[in-house]
């Protein structure tokens, strides 16, 4: 109860003061993508993408700043030039390395985390935490479940908590950790979650953005 309260007002206070210091980045980047390409400045809410579990398994949708083509989603599931790349997506844990749909900005801003700031606002909303596993698509866990047997009780495990814009394994490699090390690690942090837990994340975690390791 303790936890959950105080985590709660970390959040609450947290995510406010991030959105008032990073608010000329958030306004810089709004301008850049608006100026750069056609489209909403976020990713579309139609997106399915978007559409991500928080805890319970209740789904919500998630806040980014759009660092794609316009329906990039629909363009990689429908479009025939894509289906080599949807496959590959689906078998490399549902990220792309080198993806032709990133815009050239978007590469930058994705590379930093940038396009995850506007995820402050999922906090606010209580959808999300600043600290947490990472929030994962319906689709992505059914999937993988069947392709990881075994993993279905780490998948309950991490759906006990709420998902976060940094996380354990967000700060322990990112996109290079595999799905079946990565759902072991959320649902370690579930386990394991505390106060001090969170703190060594959040310290660990502007190193990650600088670094841009593991991202895609």
């Amino acid at each position: 109860m303790f936890y959950d309260v105080t985590k709660r007002t970390i959040d609450i206070v947290g995510s406010i003061f991030l959105l008032i210091l990073f608010s000329p980045i958030l306004v810089l980047t709004a301008v850049i993508i608006k100026l750069t390409s056609e489209g909403p400045i976020l990713v579309e809410k139609e997106n399915s993408h978007m559409k991500r579990l928080t805890k319970g398994g209740k789904v919500f949708r998630l806040y980014k700043f759009r660092s794609m083509l316009v329906n990039a989603d629909k363009l990689l599931e429908t479009d025939p030039k894509f289906k080599s790349l949807y496959e590959e997506y689906k078998n490399s844990g549902y990220k792309l390395h080198k993806d032709p749909r990133v815009m050239k900005f978007g590469r930058f801003i994705r590379k930093h985390s940038i396009d995850e700031m506007p995820q402050l606002i999922n906090v606010l909303k209580g959808e999300m935490s600043l600290v947490g596993p990472r929030p994962y698509l319906p689709k992505e866990l059914e999937e993988q479940q069947k392709r990881y047997p075994g993993t279905e009780k780490y998948v309950k495990e991490m759906l006990t908590v709420k998902p976060g814009i940094t996380g354990y394994w967000q700060v322990m490699g990112r996109s290079n950790v595999g799905f079946e090390k990565r759902i072991k690690m959320d649902a370690e942090y579930a386990r394991k979650r505390s106060l001090l837990f969170d703190l060594g994340v959040m310290i660990k975690t502007p190193f990650a953005m600088i670094s841009g390791v593991g991202a895609v």
